[in-house]
């Protein structure tokens, strides 16, 4: 039997060299200041952070249907309907840590907010999300194409929970559309967690226009709006002001947070639109968007971002939270033809502040509210804010 014998120096040079190469390789694949942990695969997670019938549903498929993204729409909303309580901020805890667990990949979160059997179906708007509609959750939608609703619906909706999981691990980007949050400081845990990558993007609508949107959709609102207010015993008529004002204070919170000193790991993090700029200028503000999250624009996305802004309907759906082809701009202008002046008026002193900040210009009469030529708009340079990432090829690293 041979038997080898290495010299005591020959040994200590052999584990050097071994540990070194061990070194070597753990930069080259965890690179530089990043521990081995999930951000180490580059997965991004981004918030589109916003309200209620801000457009932030059309914002939700701009990146839902985009075939690297693993796509939620609002799944605070189990938190909020099921626990009982009085207001916004007892909630906003369970709401971050349910948005933490998803962001992960792990859907064991819902276990406390759905039923059994825990089919994809059980979650908040499945079937807008096309990564429940496709490969490995259901085979019903190729990742390359638009998904379509109705056909998710009748195919997919029994696929198991875990199969989610499963598919939100194949997927770059992890996207999350949220209206609970009224303030960043709750997610200030998130954007430090060094296993997330995680992206703001909030957008903001002028508030007479979601007023308006707001009373075509009041019964699908009541109950998130008695928790805006925490049940707070207002008189019906000026329900809908209260929590305006709310939502106002809200975005104002947020984009001076953003905005003025932030803390440093907020940089690279945070981007505002508005979305009469969405509209107005769509295919420069989605690529900018994209560019932010580091996601690039496909030849389907172009083609079907163009369809479903430039159809002939006027907003005049029944579901609040469809997404139909219709003409995004006169959408977005309709309140100045069909809100009273009065009613306009009152918003305007309620978010006032808001509406100074975002760049949106009050009206003082009917007359000026009704001349559609008339640009209500401050130009984006005026107030436009957003950390940009240091490196925009290499989204993440600060």
């Amino acid at each position: 039997m041979l038997r080898w014998r290495v010299s005591k120096p020959a040994l200590v040079s052999l584990l050097f060299v071994q540990g070194l190469t061990v070194v070597l390789l753990y930069g080259l694949y965890s690179g530089p200041g990043l521990q081995s942990s999930p951000l180490s695969e580059g997965k991004v997670h981004v918030l589109l952070l916003s309200s209620w019938r801000s457009g932030s549903s059309f914002l939700g498929q701009v990146f839902n249907q985009h075939p690297d993204v693993f796509y939620l729409m609002e799944p605070a909303w189990h938190v909020w309907m099921t626990i009982n309580q009085a207001g916004a901020r007892p909630l906003r805890m369970a709401v971050r840590d349910t948005i933490r667990s998803i962001f992960q990949c792990d859907m064991s979160v819902m276990d406390s907010y759905i039923r059994k059997p825990q089919n994809i179906s059980n979650l908040f708007m499945w079937s807008h999300s096309r990564a429940l509609c496709s490969p490995p959750a259901c085979f019903q939608t190729p990742r390359t194409e638009i998904s379509k609703e109705q056909d998710c619906k009748k195919n997919c909706g029994k696929s198991d929970l875990k199969l989610a999981e499963a598919a939100c691990r194949t997927y770059s980007h992890v996207v999350l559309k949220e209206v609970r949050f009224f303030e960043l400081e709750s997610l200030y845990p998130l954007l430090q967690d060094p296993t997330l990558d995680v992206r703001i993007i909030h957008l903001v609508r002028d508030p007479r226009a979601v007023l308006r949107s707001r009373e075509r959709s009041f019964r699908a609102l009541v109950k998130d709006s008695n928790i805006v207010l925490e049940q707070a015993n207002i008189p019906d008529e000026d329900k809908p002001y209260h929590v305006l004002q709310e939502i106002c204070r809200s975005h104002v919170q947020i984009y001076e947070t953003a905005a003025l000193k932030p803390p440093d790991f907020l940089r690279g993090r945070y981007k505002m639109i508005r979305y009469e700029d969405l509209v107005h200028n769509t295919m420069d503000e989605i690529e900018a968007m994209y560019e932010f999250v580091g996601l690039e624009m496909t030849e389907t996305l172009q083609e079907w971002i163009y369809r479903i802004t430039h159809g002939k309907g006027q907003g005049t759906k029944k579901e609040a939270f469809d997404i139909t082809s219709r003409n995004a701009e006169d959408v977005s202008l309709a309140w100045r033809t069909a809100l009273p002046f009065e009613k306009v008026q009152r918003i305007q002193n309620v978010c006032k502040g808001a509406m100074s900040l975002l760049g949106y210009i009050t009206v003082d009469s009917e007359k000026e509210q009704k001349m559609i030529g008339l640009d209500l708009m401050k130009p984006r340079e005026n107030y436009k804010f957003s950390w940009l990432p240091s490196n925009s090829s290499t989204p993440g690293k600060l």
